[in-house]
């Protein structure tokens, strides 16, 4: 019996020892990935621009705080099959044509996100998930349970605080500068909405959105309203 339950204690440490391992050269590969795919365009390591200049030129989101912004499941499944959340780009002045009716963004100088394939999507997100910049905003947010109706939510999105100027919250219904809010709620995590919400500029200095000055009722129960926008978008596809 004793033989026996050293041969146990044996193999378990064996087990440990190789998931450990197998886990670590999991996670040496997706950071060797970001580097050699993602790199080039993203910043991974920090911090945000902190001139007006940086902010223009920049070519696509910060992945810094990735792992405090992002949902991992999403990650997987928009790596390997990306569509634009951004309509008009990283900087939406390079992409905007103005007419006599409305601003159109110019489709023919936007660049599509190159697909991984599904184990390389699986790599990039779990390494993605390991950048942890900005835990402290996270960490001072408080999730309270809030409900509003998708009535009143698209009545303080849209109008009350003039959301819609620059966002989208539906298919094709609302602005260009921002990314496309209809599937937030999919991508994000609820705390980074959040906190993002309530201060943009501790997350990104210069980005031009405007600081709504929002109560944390209000925070809360936008959380919610994205929330439904996602469930309410999905049943009109």
């Amino acid at each position: 019996m004793r033989i026996s339950t050293m041969m146990g204690a044996a193999l378990a440490v064996s087990l440990g020892v190789t998931l450990a391992l197998a886990s670590s050269g999991f996670a040496a590969d997706g950071e060797a990935l970001l580097k050699s795919r993602c790199s080039g365009c993203h910043n991974l390591t920090g911090p945000a621009p902190t001139t007006a200049k940086g902010v223009r030129e920049r070519k696509a989101p910060d992945l810094f705080y990735a792992g405090n912004k992002f949902r991992e499941s999403w990650l997987q499944q928009w790596l390997h099959k990306p569509t634009r959340i951004r309509p008009a780009g990283a900087f939406y002045g390079d992409h905007i044509k103005a007419t006599d009716k409305w601003d159109t963004v110019k489709t023919d100088t936007l660049t599509k996100h190159p697909a991984l394939s599904k184990k390389e999507a699986r790599l990039a997100a779990a390494a993605l998930m390991g950048k942890q910049g900005h835990s402290e905003l996270i960490a001072a947010v408080t999730l309270k349970p809030a409900s509003i109706s998708l009535m009143m939510g698209d009545m303080m999105f849209d109008k009350f605080k003039g959301c819609i100027a620059c966002h989208q919250s539906g298919a094709d219904y609302g602005g260009f500068s921002g990314p496309e809010l209809y599937t937030a709620f999919d991508r994000l995590q609820p705390k980074f909405i959040y906190s993002y919400m309530d201060n943009p500029q501790a997350w990104d200095p210069k980005i031009w959105m405007p600081r709504p000055g929002l109560k944390p009722v209000d925070l809360n129960k936008l959380v919610d309203y994205l929330k439904k926008v996602a469930i309410a978008e999905k049943k009109a596809q």
